[in-house]
């Protein structure tokens, strides 16, 4: 580990908060008054956390909320200091953890840049030089002459994003500030963010936003309850995400069970989990002649099959499936419930074969199919089963378009 190479290290770093039973506790705890029941507890918001990001390198960091994302950023940037472990920076880093953080409402938008800039460490001759590009990407006109505490919240993100990402910084620190503003001024946010991997920064990424972690990030840092679950490809930190997210892992294992037989292979590449209450035995595409086949021609209808096995009695099982990319966003998808399909209910011994039929309109290229089997045990989201990266499916395209699928527009042309 060198300067040269890490733009981020941190080794076994914990953040201990102190729980007290009454508010004046705090003040007794002070002054070591503080005796047996009334003693403070630990609360581990970290716990032993390291990771490593080379300089150039664009990671997200991921996990529910509560599990130490926002603290990890703030220990990054130095807002919090850490109870214990090692921390080492090497660049100048600027962060976007909280709206307008570091703003003074009294002040007026210029006024702020300026200030933002003096704590970056920039001179007035340096901010003054990068006003201009700062003004332009904000792109909200004369607002900039008045005091923020007029500001709409799309306004601030737009201003503090302006110049967090025009000063110049060798690290960037975003924490869920895309997801406000319009569409257009979050594509140019984005747009930038490709300008900054061109150019060899560091971005490090925190979002509830999958698919743009996916899109955008190298690799990718899970959270849990403080601890650190795993770091690897977006696809592999998302597949493990959305395990944690309906309580399906081990931590003293993978949390994966024996697969229950069928008829179609899992590949190793294949997660798998669920209840098991009811699962997926079989599972393929045809093609609009009806016939079994993996590769179909954009334009034509094809149909995806699903037989459901159930174990149990499960009223009204949904149906899903979901189309990725290599990259492993995901790209489309859908299921019984929102196509307002009745699937009535599950006994143990029934099977149910399933069907969904569509156009294919995705761009020609190769992408994986997951499926699921879900539902609600009252007020509780169950997943009886889930398949992900199931099934690889080729898409042959003789025309694409723009983006991830074609609008198949008809276009005239009339010369008068």
């Amino acid at each position: 580990m060198t300067e040269n190479e890490y733009a981020i290290l941190l080794k076994d770093v914990s953040k201990v908060y102190k729980l007290y039973n009454k508010p004046k506790d705090r003040l007794f705890d002070a002054f070591g008054l503080l005796r047996g029941k009334r003693k403070p507890r630990p609360n581990h918001a970290l716990d032993k956390v390291s990771l490593e990001i080379k300089k150039g390198e664009t990671v997200g960091i991921i996990g529910t909320n509560g599990s130490g994302k926002s603290t990890i950023l703030k220990i990054i940037t130095g807002v919090l200091a850490e109870t214990s472990g090692d921390v080492e920076i090497n660049g100048r880093i600027s962060a976007l953890l909280e709206l307008g953080a570091g703003f003074n409402q009294q002040y007026t938008g210029i006024e702020n840049v300026y200030l933002n800039g003096t704590m970056m460490g920039f001179t007035d001759e340096e901010i003054e030089a990068k006003l201009p590009e700062i003004l332009e990407f904000a792109d909200i006109g004369d607002y900039v002459y008045q005091p923020v505490k007029t500001y709409s919240s799309g306004m601030f993100v737009r201003l503090a994003f302006a110049v967090a990402i025009n000063i110049d910084p060798e690290i960037l620190i975003v924490d869920e500030a895309l997801s406000v503003g319009d569409v257009f001024f979050q594509a140019k946010c984005y747009a930038k963010f490709e300008e900054f991997k061109r150019k060899g920064k560091t971005i490090v990424f925190v979002s509830h936003d999958l698919s743009s972690i996916a899109k955008y990030c190298d690799r990718v840092y899970l959270l849990n309850k403080g601890k650190m679950l795993g770091n690897g490809s977006p696809k592999e930190m998302i597949d493990l995400y959305k395990r944690v997210l309906v309580g399906q892992y081990d931590e003293d294992g993978d949390g994966q069970d024996e697969a229950s037989e069928r008829s179609f292979n899992v590949g190793e590449d294949t997660l798998e989990y669920g209840t098991r209450q009811a699962f997926i035995e079989d599972a393929y595409i045809t093609d609009e002649g009806g016939r079994r086949n993996s590769t179909i021609i954009k334009g034509t209808k094809f149909t995806i099959h699903l037989r459901v096995r159930f174990e149990d009695h499960i009223p009204g099982p949904i149906f899903a499936y979901s189309f990725k990319d290599a990259k492993g966003t995901e790209i489309t998808g859908t299921n019984s419930m929102y196509e307002k399909a009745y699937t009535g209910c599950g006994e143990a011994g029934d099977v149910m074969d399933i069907t969904f039929t569509q156009v294919m309109s995705l761009q020609g290229g190769n992408y994986l199919l997951s499926f699921g089997v879900t539902g609600f045990s009252g007020a509780d989201f169950e997943v009886y089963h889930r398949l992900y990266d199931c099934l690889d499916v080729t898409v042959v395209s003789d025309k694409d378009t723009v983006g991830y699928y074609d609008m198949f527009s008809e276009v005239e042309v009339k010369k008068e």
